[in-house]
């Protein structure tokens, strides 16, 4: 069985980061120091060079299901409009109005709006971005409608999740966030099981983590931490308990406990599983990590889809959607087991992650700390991070 290690990571720019992933010992390998996660001029690259160049899972498309619906998105120094037109395409949007740069939208989300309106001069926007009224318009034929419309991010729809990229030329989505799917199951179909797109929200919990936002993915990573401090969820799946993340190998999926009846605090039976989860992803969990800000975790009667939106070096919002059947949601069966397993799991963690945080402008961190054996592959992670904020 392969394992995500990539042996061949490159190397980091050294007036960035001192290198991860060199081997110190036979069974250690090297971290990122310190300022890697205590440094705001660090963390101002990573905007510049991750987060505004990457694709990013920005909205479910299920809160933005009318045209005019929206919600404003921080995506590293940027503000955008996240909506639909009227044929029901996405749409993302720069908020800043091409007269003199005010903020077009103030609030958070809303619906059924059928223009966008800066609120300094009035300058009008259609659900397409193009500027359709302002004062005196017709008197002033050098402003373009086309021209001077709003600017646009790139914008995919998959997984019933709106994605967006900031850059001007897109990397592949098929290579890097689809890539990152087939790469962890060993293809796309088996995501496609789950039926993600048709899903509902039954529950969405939205978490302020005094952290760095790589803290988060690095824990997400891995389970050497497992038996420490997940004491539920090693019950429900005690393969965890030897330290190895779902995650280490190729199209691996931890096998419930044999006592275990579903993926709930108890291990109590769960709800209706998803028709389309085969007999080979029954009674498993699998977790998916698409670089930079999405954790995927998929089990047979419901799917925990995790965003990050990092706002300073040591501070991330993560909104997490627990996404079940429509008719389960709809019955009003009590989810709460179900919920509450994982809510707890995430609760562990960002306090873990907040203690780590706590100490990373130390002097006897300076230099970082080490990898066991079991969180090698997080080295293949640190140095891509290295390296996309390099250039």
């Amino acid at each position: 069985m392969s394992t995500l290690t990539d042996d061949h990571a490159p190397t980091p720019d050294p007036s960035i980061f001192e290198p991860a992933g060199e081997h110190i010992s036979d069974s250690l390998l090297r971290t990122l120091p310190g300022d890697a996660y205590g440094s705001a001029e660090i963390f101002a690259r990573e905007q510049e060079k991750i987060f505004e160049k990457m694709w990013l899972c920005a909205a479910r498309g299920s809160d933005l299901a009318k045209p005019g619906d929206f919600k404003t998105v921080q995506i590293g120094k940027e503000s955008l409009i996240i909506s639909r037109n009227r044929k029901k395409e996405p749409r993302a949007f720069f908020n800043i109005c091409r007269h003199r740069g005010a903020r077009v939208c103030s609030e958070e989300s809303g619906s059924g709006k059928r223009s966008f309106q800066c609120p300094y001069h009035a300058w009008t926007y259609d659900l397409d971005g193009k500027l359709i009224a302002a004062p005196n318009l017709t008197k002033m034929p050098d402003v373009g409608r086309e021209e001077y419309g709003l600017h646009q991010a790139h914008v995919r729809e998959w997984l019933g999740y709106i994605w967006v990229c900031l850059a001007d030329e897109p990397p592949s989505f098929e290579d890097t966030v689809m890539g990152a799917v087939r790469s962890r199951l060993g293809d796309i179909e088996s995501i496609d099981h789950y039926q993600v797109e048709n899903l509902v929200v039954g529950k969405r919990i939205v978490y302020d983590v005094k952290a760095n936002w790589k803290l988060i993915v690095e824990n997400f990573m891995e389970c050497y931490h497992c038996a420490t401090i997940h004491p539920e969820l090693t019950e429900v799946l005690p393969e965890f308990a030897d330290g190895f993340a779902a995650q280490y190998f190729v199209g691996h999926g931890a096998v419930f406990g044999d006592e275990v009846k579903g993926f709930t605090v108890d291990g109590s039976e769960g709800v209706e599983k998803i028709p389309g989860v085969t007999d080979d992803q029954d009674r498993r969990y699998y977790a998916v990590t698409v670089r930079p800000n999405v954790f995927v975790n998929l089990v047979p009667d419901h799917v925990i889809f995790h965003r990050m939106f990092p706002v300073a070096h040591d501070r991330t919002i993560v909104e997490c959607d627990w996404l079940f059947l429509p008719e389960v949601v709809e019955s009003g069966v009590d989810l709460e087991k179900s919920i509450k397993l994982f809510d707890l799991v995430n609760r562990q963690d960002f306090e873990a992650c907040e203690l780590c945080q706590s100490v990373t402008n130390s002097k006897k961190y300076e230099h970082g700390g080490v990898l066991v054996p079991s969180e090698h592959h997080i080295a293949d992670f640190q140095n891509w991070t290295a390296s996309a904020i390099a250039g």
